[in-house]
């Protein structure tokens, strides 16, 4: 059996570090944050995606007419994708922290489904797991403003391939990175 660390028999420094330890729990207050905005980033990308649902009905059934809603509808989708994946950086940056700073989430540990995606061990995890979902995030933006790029410059068509390229290489290291 492993030998506990001496504890301070100093008073003012126990009181102390029971007051550092006990700090931690401001950590609450982010996670807690963290929460209310993914909720309301998945609420909003939800709601667009029902509205759009709703003009696409209108459209399909001849009752609006707009040229532009294939562009539109694509925009709109993207958005939302941007939104959710936002909302699930906010998620697992809860999860993190809590799991860093609080305790550890039980019922996680028992979900096998669980077992690779939430589980957060460090502040390298945390930061891992927020980097590859913000890698993400910046593909959708980049595909995003790929829509309003106007292909009349054969420069433009040069740019558009070498930021796909770059978009693919990050991609392609960033999946080679995690297998290791």
């Amino acid at each position: 059996m492993a030998d506990k660390p001496p504890v301070p028999t100093n008073p003012l420094e126990r009181a102390f570090e029971w007051l550092i330890w006990n700090a931690r729990f401001v950590v609450i207050l982010a996670v807690v944050a963290s929460l209310v905005g993914m909720l309301m980033l998945f609420l909003l990308a939800a709601e667009n995606v029902f509205l759009l649902f709703r003009d696409f009905l209108l459209v399909l059934a001849g009752v609006h007419h707009d040229p532009d809603f294939h562009t539109r509808a694509v925009a709109q989708i993207i958005s939302a994708v941007d939104d959710f994946l936002l909302g699930t950086v906010m998620l697992i940056f809860a999860l993190g922290l809590y799991e860093l700073f609080i305790s550890r989430i039980d019922i996680a540990r028992s979900e096998e489904s669980a077992q690779n995606i939430l589980m957060i061990r460090t502040l390298d995890d945390l930061k891992d797991r927020l980097a590859k979902v913000v890698l993400m995030i910046l593909v959708v933006a980049f595909f995003k403003n790929v829509l309003h790029v106007k292909f009349d410059d054969p420069l433009n068509i040069l740019f558009m391939g070498g930021g796909i390229l770059l978009v693919s290489l990050a991609t392609y290291y960033t999946h080679k990175a995690g297998k290791h």
